[in-house]
């Protein structure tokens, strides 16, 4: 098994597109595996009351194309 300095030396061989790919490569990986990821008992319990107030209709959605564009108008 290769170390971490090993494994990032080989990665500055890279060119940008090849990094590039190993980004995506490695977060599709992530992405998968995502019920691995560990979650700390203040981040559940934060997840439950934001859910139990969605399911309540507690909370005001907003379509993401319109927080999209409220974003961009904001920070150009």
């Amino acid at each position: 098994m290769m170390t971490v300095s090993e494994i990032k030396q080989e990665i500055s061989l890279l060119n940008m597109t090849e990094k590039l790919w190993l980004v995506e490569e490695l977060w599709d990986f992530i992405a998968f595996n995502d019920n691995e990821l560990p979650i700390s008992k203040v981040q559940q319990q934060e997840l439950d009351k934001r859910y139990k107030d969605y399911q309540a209709g507690n909370v005001t959605l907003h379509h993401w194309q319109t927080v999209h564009e409220q974003l961009r108008a904001k920070y150009q």
